[in-house]
């Protein structure tokens, strides 16, 4: 016989109906307790105590529990951990209860809807996408700022690139997923996937919907209005230079590929910021940098204003310091979690605008003429803040001393009656001590007894008759009296009443400031923009940048550039700068030399001084002229891709599709060591066939590094095509590369040299110098077996004699280049 179920019980299983992909925390007196799996699952992962409900029941429910004052930190370790948890509260007073206190969901927190879990000044991106034909509509928001935007992508790739790029953790998903597409997102991106596909109101566009699949999927989960989520804002993804994320990811622009950290990265390297909205503005600008060249100008002008006034931009620093997250604290006054420090720092940050206004105005009244307009320092909010909240208010609502004195008039009555309860009290002490004659009678206060007349065991003979005993002690006894009672009553009730007061004007007066949350929204933007100038002018300075110029044409000219984030490590003085220069007419640079060269450091500093200068920031150099790029992309470094069984090499070719797919004549293609991931030959020949549909088809800015030294010739046949290498200098049988990128192509490849470098053993090293002497000094034969299908020069078969007659009938000495390539290429297909 199965056992009956509580009616606890019955409440729990019928809340946890509508919640079954959730870990429910069921609100039990000072616990949140779990039950079933949920409690097994839960305290493996949390490590709690598993116990169980109805012990001695043929059938216990397994239980563990969390204490309700300290349930934060639980919370966030399962929503870290990709978990949805569902808060279920009493809501009801359990002195009022009739029966079962009523209990309800009063919000689910999940990995893209966390506010408050973490202490990071990041975004939190929730992400929602929808799917209408051949387009995607993507929108995404941040619950903790209110940031909210949407677009239309028609490329897979391009729609799972822009997901990572927000770095998501969980995807709100409007349509039924294929299910490649299903393992991509869950399994390969490691996101949490929710569904809503029912949408009860009737939308006209893609982007309509996808937004409005959001945020009913947000009121879903929390369970409340949210004033604070802006209105869904339209970007296009090709407004800005478009980089995908794997582009992103190896030029480290805001996180190091070793540990996925902010530090060592460009991000790491430029944040000069002093607010919170200032740092997330400076990496959205990292990540986004403009290709409009107006834009691109403004930035640029306001950051040599600032560079111009030293003594006013510390200043304006000094300001910045003080101007606390407006945006996250205007989330929660919109949650209704604002305490009353938050409306203290909201205060003081409102306090600080003026000066930053007026600092503003000083540097180039001109060029900060809009932000100036914009820094709105909402006096009628910060009057109301001043007046009524205690600077003493802290991070509690229900204890009082949180609302200033002359705010409410019935307060300070209140107050008045509990102060003069304190001196009465004071009084009777010094009364009743004269009058009974016990010297060491005291007035005490417990939440048991109230107050008492405290009086030790020896002075019991001299009690008075009016005293009346509320409890025996050891040593003591306690008593009262008509006239402490009456006090009592009377400061209790003004105590009592105060609390609720004061709990009741606060939350007006944080209703009140929800009035000015899209505002303050607008104010922390401009704020943030401020910040970002600022950063970019301080790291300016401080490491000796120069600006960019701008040109019509397309045609590159760095001066002695530098590699910012390497620089930084190295020190000015170490680190050996590059001129990087591709003229109008000159698109491809074939770069070779040995590894630990410098090869990608020159690459990826070039893609690296383009982001600089299109976000509007000074540049590691001693000049600079650029045209604006529409796009980087690039190909460094070896990875593969074992969730979806992509091989290094097929990962590297599909990236350098995407490159030819998308990239137009304004592009910058960087590829570092294309096609070394198969047999020799197939490498060889895909490299050059990539080169020449860039050359030939694109005419992309390029650098193309490469191993294959035959590669070299292509700038006899290629007219915008250089060679250049990496110098070294080879002394003594010792080789110092220089890390010094002149012209020409590299004669060596000092592979063996490098092999020393990392330590290989000598003998080892000397057997390789001497396999490689015996290479050198054969005939070019071919090593490969007839399963590699690979290319022999001798073994020619029925194709010998017409080989012979087209050799022969060649006129070698008048051929143009391109005609000898051509001859060359029919010559193989013979072959």
């Amino acid at each position: 016989m199965a056992d009956k179920v509580s009616p606890g019980m019955q409440q729990y299983l019928d809340i946890k109906a509508n919640y079954p992909d959730a870990f429910l925390l069921f609100r039990m007196g000072d616990f949140y307790e779990l039950f079933y799996e949920d409690a097994v699952n839960a305290a493996q992962i949390l490590e709690l105590t598993l116990t169980s409900r109805n012990k001695n029941a043929e059938q216990p429910i397994p239980m563990a529990g969390v204490p309700y004052h300290a349930v934060s930190g639980p919370i966030e370790t399962l929503v870290n951990m990709g978990y949805k948890v569902a808060i279920a509260d009493q809501i009801e007073d359990p002195k009022e209860a009739v029966g079962i206190v009523k209990r309800a969901v009063t919000q689910v927190i999940t990995p893209g809807t966390a506010v408050d879990i973490t202490a990071t000044v990041d975004n939190n991106f929730l992400v929602a996408i929808d799917k209408s034909g051949s387009d995607w509509g993507l929108a995404y928001m941040d619950l903790s700022t209110g940031e909210f935007k949407v677009t239309t992508i028609s490329e897979l790739a391009s729609l799972l690139s822009e997901i990572s790029g927000l770095r998501a953790k969980e995807i709100v998903v409007g349509y039924e997923l294929l299910p490649n597409e299903r393992q991509i997102l869950e399994r390969q991106m490691q996101l949490l996937i929710s569904e809503v596909q029912e949408l009860p109101e009737v939308v006209d566009t893609l982007e309509e919907q996808v937004a409005s699949k959001l945020k009913a999927y947000v009121k879903q989960t929390q369970l409340r209005d949210l004033s604070h989520i802006q209105e869904p804002e339209h970007y296009e993804i090709k407004d800005y230079l478009q980089m995908d994320f794997a582009s992103k990811s190896s030029l480290e622009l805001t996180a190091n590929s070793r540990e996925g950290k902010k530090a060592g990265s460009l991000y790491g390297l430029m944040d000069k910021t002093k607010t919170a909205m200032g740092t997330r503005m400076l990496k959205a600008w990292i990540e986004r940098p403009l290709i409009k060249r107006t834009a691109i100008e403004g930035r640029l002008d306001a950051v040599t204003a600032m560079l111009g006034s030293f003594m006013e931009r510390a200043d304006l620093i000094e300001a910045l310091k003080g101007v606390y997250d407006l945006e996250r604290l205007a989330s929660r006054v919109s949650f209704g979690k604002a305490l009353p420090v938050d409306l203290i720092q909201l205060s003081r940050s409102l306090g600080n605008l003026p000066a930053i206004r007026e600092l503003l105005t000083a540097i180039d009244p001109e060029i900060f003429a809009r932000n100036t307009q914009a820094l709105d320092d909402l006096p009628e909010l910060r009057k109301l803040i001043d007046s009524a909240i205690s600077e003493e208010g802290g991070r509690t609502i229900s204890e009082g001393g949180i609302i200033k004195d002359g705010f409410n008039d019935q307060l300070d009555k209140y107050r008045e009656a509990s102060s003069k309860g304190t001196n009465w009290i004071a009084e009777l002490e010094v009364e009743e001590r004269a009058r009974t004659g016990i010297s060491n009678l005291r007035i005490d206060f417990n939440r048991k007894d109230g107050y008492y007349f405290h009086v030790t065991a020896s002075n019991l003979t001299q009690v008075p008759e009016h005293f009346f005993r509320k409890a025996t002690l050891k040593n003591s006894e306690r008593f009262g009296s008509e006239r402490l009672s009456e006090i009592e009553e009377i400061m209790l009730e003004a105590r009592e009443e105060s609390s609720k007061l004061e709990y009741q004007l606060f939350l007006a007066v944080r209703k009140e400031t929800e009035g000015y949350i899209s505002r303050l929204q607008a104010l922390a933007k401009t704020v943030a923009e401020v910040d970002c100038l600022q950063s970019l002018a301080s790291l300016a300075e401080s490491a000796g940048y120069v600006r960019p110029q701008f040109t019509t044409e397309q045609a590159v000219a760095i001066e002695e550039g530098r590699h910012p984030v390497v620089e930084s490590v190295l020190g000015l003085q170490d680190y050996v700068p590059n001129t990087i220069e591709l003229p109008e007419g000159s698109d491809i640079q074939l770069i070779t030399g040995p590894n630990m060269s410098g090869k990608s450091t020159y690459m990826r500093q070039f893609a690296l001084l383009v982001i600089m200068a299109q976000m509007g920031s000074y540049l590691p150099a001693e000049s600079a002229v650029l045209p604006v790029f529409d796009a980087i992309f690039t190909r460094i470094g070896a990875s593969d891709n074992l969730v979806s069984g992509e091989s290094t090499f097929m990962v590297e070719m599909s990236e350098a599709n995407r490159a030819i797919q998308h990239a137009s004549s304004k592009s910058l293609i960087i590829f570092d060591e294309l096609g070394r991931g198969t047999a020799t030959y197939d490498g060889m020949a895909l490299a050059q066939a990539i080169i020449e549909y860039i050359h030939d088809k694109i005419g992309a800015k390029t650098l193309f590094a490469t191993h294959y030294h035959e590669l070299t010739a292509l700038n006899e046949s290629l007219e915008h095509l250089s060679n250049v290498h990496v110098a070294t200098l080879e002394k003594d049988g010792e080789v110092t590369f220089l890390h010094k990128i002149t012209e020409g192509p590299a004669d060596k490849s000092y592979g063996i040299h490098v092999g020393k470098i990392a330590g290989l053993p000598d003998s080892l090293l000397e057997r390789a110098d001497l396999i490689l002497q015996e290479l050198e000094g054969q005939e070019p034969v071919s090593r490969a077996t007839e399963a590699d299908q690979q290319l022999s020069l001798f073994n020619l078969g029925n194709n010998e004699s017409e080989l012979i007659k087209k050799l022969k009938a060649m006129d070698v000495n008048n051929m143009t280049a391109r005609e000898a390539m051509n001859s060359l290429w029919d010559l193989k297909d013979l072959v």
